[in-house]
């Protein structure tokens, strides 16, 4: 049987045919010249919705690593202001110990105390120290407010409690400041458990009594109650010595401490021997005057500006001759253990930091190490496979040269061509 074929046909099919073989070349020239085997969701759907998913991720993975570097700037701006802290108040200390020299005239305390002004500026420049990011790092939530403005008294607060946290990881996220508050108000005074201080008169009564800052001696017998040393001074007479004894009132509760039948009896003072009770030890020097008293209370946070700037008073208005000597010796002692805390609460604050800054290392390279995961995803998904699509791009341009010269034969062929 023999089948005929139109020369409409023949154009047809061998135009359909070139077409065809030239739309395949076509796509196979698009995917050598974008790198991807998938031009549209359309030629792997299940591929395209992972590669979707996985894309989406790895944008996710990225934005948490540049979260990560914005809060080691910040962290690390802040490591720096705690390390100038640290220095700065042992700066003070040691213009603290120099102070306490006994052979300083009040001109040599004036310029102690100038110096100390310095130190108190530089102080409150670095409690203002900027972000980077037009904010402030100790500001807290309030990150445009200047945290702290000058007083009389040292230095006032303007921002807030909040620690601002920034995410870092999927699951993760990080304070990247602290509160002003929290780095140079939350500072204990005295021992950290309770504080001694001389009362204001002592000096006007002539009184030279210094008092240290004491220890906890039994934590189990602490009351956290206020507590006040009263002293009695018996002047010397012909054949009978000067006699100095004392008597600890619980000020909280009124009573005597011990408690004692009525009248409670007066303990013999000597200078430098320690004087316990309910669980607390301190001792004091010097000679009391008749009169003098001192206080023993819990302890309760200070400014680190209000400890100097008390300090800067005391130095120049020193006070004159031995209870002078004592007054400002009280003082000394009470800023050197204030400033202890002070230097020990900004380390605890550093350390905080510097274990966050650890912790944003590790998740670095955790996020390294995910980005470089979901980058083979992706290639696997999307990229393609050169040599085979090379390969393929030959073939297929030898087949459509083909098919051109045969179609060029076939349309060459009729019947006209042979009737002369």
């Amino acid at each position: 049987m023999i089948m005929r074929i139109s020369t409409k046909t023949m154009f047809d099919i061998g135009s359909t045919q070139i077409t065809s073989l030239s739309s395949a070349m076509a796509r196979t020239q698009q995917q050598l010249s974008t790198g991807r085997k998938n031009l549209t969701a359309a030629d792997d759907p299940i591929a395209s919705a992972r590669a979707l998913e996985v894309t989406q991720s790895q944008s996710l993975n990225t934005q948490l690593a540049t979260n990560r570097s914005n809060a080691k700037g910040v962290l690390g701006t802040e490591t720096t202001a705690l390390a100038s802290v640290t220095a700065l108040l042992q700066d003070i200390k040691t213009s603290a110990v120099q102070a306490g020299n006994g052979s300083y005239t009040p001109s040599d305390l004036a310029t102690i105390a100038t110096q100390l002004e310095a130190s108190l500026a530089d102080l409150l420049g670095v409690a203002n120290t900027a972000d980077g990011v037009g904010g402030y790092v100790f500001s807290g939530y309030k990150s445009t407010t200047l945290p702290f403005t000058k007083t009389a008294t040292g230095a006032e607060y303007q921002g807030d409690q909040g620690q601002r946290s920034l995410q870092v990881g999927s699951t993760r996220t990080i304070p990247i400041t602290d509160s002003g508050a929290s780095v140079f108000e939350a500072n204990v005074t005295g021992n950290g458990t309770f504080v001694t201080t001389p009362d204001a008169a002592n000096y006007d009564r002539g009184g030279s009594g210094i008092i240290s800052a004491g220890s906890v001696k039994d934590a189990t017998l602490l009351t956290g109650h206020k507590y006040q040393i009263n002293f009695q001074v018996v002047p010397e007479q012909p054949g009978i010595p000067k006699q100095t004894t004392y008597t600890v009132t619980d000020m909280t509760t009124g009573d005597p401490v011990p408690p004692a039948p009525i009248p409670a009896e007066p303990q013999p003072y000597v200078s430098g021997q320690n004087i316990s009770f309910d669980g607390v030890q301190f001792d004091i020097k010097g000679s009391p005057a008749d009169g003098d008293s001192f206080n023993v209370e819990p302890s309760t946070k200070q400014s680190i500006f209000s400890t100097v700037q008390s300090f800067i008073d005391a130095l120049r208005s020193p006070g004159a001759a031995e209870p002078g000597n004592a007054r400002l010796n009280n003082m000394l002692n009470q800023l050197q253990v204030n400033i202890d805390n002070a230097t020990d609460n900004v380390l605890s604050v550093q350390s905080a930091v510097g274990a966050r800054l650890k912790e944003l290392d590790y998740l670095d390279s955790s996020g390294d190490d995910l980005g470089l995961q979901y980058a083979t995803t992706l290639s696997n998904l999307q990229d393609l496979d050169y040599t085979a699509a090379i390969s393929l791009f030959t073939q297929q341009q030898t087949t459509l040269t083909a098919a051109q010269k045969s179609f060029t034969t076939m349309s060459g062929m009729s019947l006209f061509n042979y009737i002369s």
